[in-house]
């Protein structure tokens, strides 16, 4: 009796060791099945029939990253010549930028104008490739205009001309006063002179100095932005602003070359009187 519950316990182990093996045995294949899927998916996509699908059996030069030697050297190709004269869109080129300058400001007599630190002339602005009629948009090759405009200090005003590139002539003049558009980068350096010059740059040359150890005599060492300031169409102006928005007023954003801001928001510099004020 104890040998047959013996041989039926021996029979019920190799039945059960029979049931898991099969386990196993299935779980692996299911496993595999469940790889083959996946690598069948995530084959390369140059896999073909030559069945180099293995990194390992390509030749060494198509394994990413393999040890193919330097790269060869950059080369810097020039910039292709640019012609005198655009077509169509195209940007102004350089050519045509001094054209329509010189076509948009012939000689003034003295004292007819003046730029931002009173010499003869108005202050150059921009000067932009001008917007087709509606009548042009289908040409082939339409005609270049530039789009030039200046600051007449002499009469606090705003000029825009329209120059024809391809005639080589002015098709129209705008006069406006009132009229502030963003300053150009001269502008900014002028108002920057003149406030490091004023009694109220004191501070200003004194943050220079502690961020710096030197004097600050005049705007090159620094970095200026100038926005416009339009007096009292931004608020309540001070009395000594009051005529900001006839007249060129700047504000400016202040920084030492390669170095700390200096926070010069609060001046107001009119360029058209070559004054300084403080807001607050």
């Amino acid at each position: 009796m104890r040998v047959t519950r013996m041989w039926q316990q021996g029979g019920t182990v190799r039945h059960l060791m029979h049931r898991h093996l099969g386990k196993a045995v299935a779980g692996a294949a299911v496993a595999l099945t469940g790889t083959a899927a996946m690598v069948a998916i995530t084959l390369p996509s140059d896999a073909g029939a030559t069945g180099a699908t293995d990194p390992r059996t390509r030749p060494a030069a198509a394994v990413p990253g393999a040890d193919q030697g330097p790269p060869p050297p950059g080369v810097v190709e020039k910039a292709p010549a640019e012609g005198e004269r655009g077509r169509g869109r195209d940007p102004l080129t350089d050519g045509e930028l001094r054209r329509a300058q010189e076509l948009a400001l012939p000689p003034t007599r003295r004292g007819a104008a003046a730029d931002v630190t009173g010499r003869p002339g108005p202050e150059r602005l921009t000067t932009d490739l001008a917007e087709l009629t509606p009548a042009e948009t289908g040409l082939a090759d339409p005609p270049r205009r530039a789009l030039v405009s200046f600051y007449d200090y002499a009469s606090d005003s705003y000029l825009t001309k329209t120059v024809n590139l391809t005639t080589s002539k002015v098709e129209s003049t705008d006069t406006q006063h009132g009229v502030q558009p963003p300053p150009s980068h001269a502008e900014a350096v002028e108002a920057a002179r003149l406030l490091i010059a004023a009694p109220l740059g004191s501070g200003l040359r004194q943050d220079y100095r502690d961020a710096t150890g030197r004097d600050l005599t005049g705007p090159d060492p620094l970095s200026v932005t100038g926005f416009v300031y339009r007096g009292r169409a931004e608020g309540d102006a001070p009395g000594a602003l009051g005529d900001c928005g006839q007249h060129r007023c700047i504000r400016l954003f202040t920084k030492v070359r390669n170095g700390r801001w200096i926070d010069t928001r609060r001046f107001v510099i009119d360029l058209s009187a070559r004054t300084v004020a403080r807001l607050g």
